[in-house]
């Protein structure tokens, strides 16, 4: 896989997660617990029919000597999947979306330090740019509703727990002498059952409608199974630091389909702040793009 190709597929990906805010505004009477329940145990039953397709009957064996990554990987999938709503219940979601907006420099500091990895002046100038678009859209709402400290701590989870997995990611495409790459495209069933097994106990008693079952059984084919599996193999390509900037494209996605799908109009703020976010992506984009040519181009005038 290319490098553009592994951007594009981590862009598709932010949209398709993006899509959950939309849908869930059409639900009858699923709330909370019950909603991440049915998404996980979908995208569970949906990982693993993929999985059973790519790997055959012998997945859950290689399951079991993949080792000690594939498992901690499985752990931050399954924290980024309850975490979010958990806190959405405990705080206001402006306050939840400006805490994930620190997923980037959460990532890059552990690429830093874990994984000895240079990240480029550029990364860290777009991660400040983006970040203040994210605090424009949403610092405004937050403030004047207040947070539960509560709320807050959890919804730090999920930040910490994806920048986690970028890092884990990117350690486990690299190959060393007594050791080959890891595949951690399994992470996400192990994430999803942990998920669905955590919140069944708060799910019960069941009120979702067969209307219901139906758009979150959608959710957790296409918004959680197909767009995990695809940012894993993404990030067999791309640095850490850049997917987790990258990711940031779900909230700027989650606001404009639910202007064009829901009918929730976002605020002033959000013309501003949105075009800072995108804007911090495409320049980084844009500049890795020339870098990488301006290296290929010196290879053969190395050699020579």
């Amino acid at each position: 896989m290319t490098h553009l190709r592994a951007v594009w597929m981590m862009v598709l990906a932010t949209f398709l997660w993006s899509t959950a805010g939309m849908v869930t505004r059409f639900l009858d009477a699923a709330r909370s617990f019950e909603v991440t329940f049915w998404r996980s145990a979908v995208t569970a039953v949906t990982v693993l029919a993929i999985l059973l397709w790519l790997r055959g009957p012998g997945l859950f064996a290689q399951m079991r000597r993949a080792g000690w990554p594939l498992w901690a990987s499985g752990a931050c999938w399954a924290v980024s999947f309850t975490g979010f709503m958990v806190a959405m219940t405990l705080t206001r979601v402006a306050t939840v979306l400006i805490v994930m907006a620190t997923a980037p420099l959460l990532t890059a500091v552990f690429a830093r330090f874990f994984l000895r990895q240079h990240v480029a002046r550029r990364t860290w100038v777009a991660i400040g740019v983006a970040g203040v678009g994210m605090v424009w859209m949403y610092g405004g709402a937050a403030l004047a509703g207040g947070s539960a400290m509560l709320g807050a701590l959890v919804a730090f989870s999920v930040p910490l727990s994806n920048a986690t997995n970028w890092t884990l990611m990117q350690h486990a495409s690299q190959t060393a002498a007594n050791r080959p790459p890891v595949d951690l495209l399994p992470a996400v069933l192990v994430g999803a059952v942990v998920s669905a097994l955590a919140v069944l106990p708060l799910a019960l008693p069941f009120s979702a409608t067969a209307h219901d079952v139906t758009l979150l059984a959608g959710l957790g084919v296409f918004q959680l199974a197909v767009p995990c599996l695809m940012v894993v193999a993404a990030g067999r390509v791309l640095p850490a630091p850049e997917m987790a900037l990258l990711s940031l494209l779900e909230v700027t996605f989650g606001v404009l389909l639910a202007w064009v799908g829901a009918g929730e109009a976002p605020g002033p703020a959000a013309f501003i702040g949105g075009p800072l976010v995108i804007g911090a992506l495409l320049v980084n984009e844009w500049l890795a793009l020339r870098e990488r040519q301006r290296t290929a181009a010196d290879v053969p005038l190395a050699v020579n």
